[in-house]
């Protein structure tokens, strides 16, 4: 079957849809020639509802990338909560005092660390730029793929969809990653992250509040309403008994996990639990296959790197199909493809140890090493050079990036 298409894109979330549009941004892909599949469409955002319960931390990067993508403008136009510091401090430590470790937007010279973004707003915002240059957009589900060295071949409903390349965009639970036999290591941190949306009695002075607990981490994200968005990951046992705690209760735990640092916590929408894993694909591509985002991997939410690094992922993957066109060179070639694993795959795996580093030291750790470790991150807030080292990798404006992350 000769292609009908140069890519499919199996998976229309964030990731997926920002690839795509870069695809025919920057790599010019004609829009004809790639087709996005995703198993459903997001109800549409609306301003005038409550935040939703998933917001992700963007990177500036990030939000780059999304400019670049032709989706950042809709997206700022709607609804974002930009936030100018980071406050992190161990139990053991005061939120206030002078051992927490304290990033500010101020001493890299920008005017923020990032933006608080609702996750159906990005993607609303990027189907709507695809589909507005010409790009489909199909729902429905993978049911078979076949790879060969001239084409790869997609079922949904029936219908058989034949393109250069295939690119697995699809979660942690990627079918694309399954049907190409690309095999993937999983550390299950027995653990699970109660997110919800707060009230707080103090003002959150647009910072994104971190306390490592002991028996977990907690993260209050500022929202532009004065609200907060939480992320409190805590082990299996411990996360079933917040669960089943009226609401009064949760409350209170959930103040003084924060050790009072917003003041009384009160619960503005309802609780949701997410089990927590790390997850690396063995392998990010085949002959006429890529893996891109979670498909690829995963990592500890615990410093709200997923996205970011599934952005990233994006971006790269972009820059060498733009390669590939002063090269005449096939985008479903092998060789090719393996320039996108090589750049991806060692930044994507040391994010995702050191998370799981701060998750064992910080978050959970017990005994000498993790006091060690403990004591760094006062250490750490008092090397300036080193803090604004650390804060300008965290926000993308600094180290070896991608076209579109970087600064215009």
């Amino acid at each position: 079957m000769s292609p009908g298409y140069d890519i499919v894109v199996v998976g229309g979330g964030a990731v997926g849809a920002a690839f795509a549009a870069l695809a025919v941004r920057q790599a010019r892909v004609p829009a004809s020639r790639v087709i996005v599949i995703e198993r459903e469409r997001p109800p549409a955002w609306e301003r005038a509802e409550a935040y939703d319960l998933r917001v992700v931390a963007l990177s500036r990067a990030s939000s780059r990338i999304l400019a670049a993508a032709g989706a950042w403008e809709t997206i700022v136009a709607s609804r974002t909560s930009p936030y100018e510091r980071m406050r992190i401090w161990h139990e053991s430590m005061s939120p206030h005092g002078d051992d927490a470790l304290v990033f500010d937007a101020a001493e890299l010279g920008e005017p923020n660390l990032g933006h608080i973004v609702e996750s159906r707003l990005i993607q609303s915002a990027l189907l709507a730029a695809l589909e507005a240059g010409g790009v489909e957009v199909m729902i429905g589900t993978v049911a078979a793929l076949e790879l060969s060295s001239q084409v790869a071949t997609v079922e949904v409903g029936g219908r058989r969809i034949a393109a250069r390349l295939v690119v697995g965009a699809d979660g942690a639970r990627s079918r694309v990653r399954e049907l190409a036999g690309l095999g993937a290591r999983s550390r299950d941190y027995r653990q699970h992250a109660i997110v919800a949306n707060v009230e707080v009695a103090r003002p959150h002075e647009r910072t994104a509040w971190q306390r490592f607990l002991g028996h977990g981490t907690l993260a209050f994200l500022p929202l532009a309403n004065g609200q907060c968005s939480i992320v409190w990951s805590v082990g299996n046992e411990r996360a079933e008994a917040l669960r089943t705690l009226s609401v009064p209760e949760f409350e209170r735990e959930l103040t003084a996990a924060l050790d009072g640092a917003l003041g009384e916590v009160r619960l503005a929408s309802g609780r949701v639990s997410i089990p927590l894993a790390a997850t690396s694909a063995e392998h990010y591509v085949l002959e006429r296959c890529a893996l891109i985002g979670d498909a690829a991997h995963t990592v500890h939410p615990l410093a709200g790197q997923g996205v970011n690094l599934g952005f990233l992922d994006a971006a790269s993957l972009a820059d060498v199909l733009a390669e590939a066109q002063g090269e005449h060179e096939d985008y479903g070639a092998l060789r090719l493809l393996r320039r996108y694993e090589r750049r991806r795959r060692p930044q994507n795996e040391l994010m995702s140890a050191a998370m799981g580093g701060f998750n064992d030291l910080l978050a959970m750790g017990r005994g000498p090493v993790a006091r060690v470790a403990q004591r760094g991150l006062a250490l750490v807030n008092r090397m300036g050079p080193v803090k604004r080292l650390l804060a300008a990798r965290a926000m993308g404006v600094s180290g070896d990036l991608p076209a579109a992350a970087r600064r215009v």
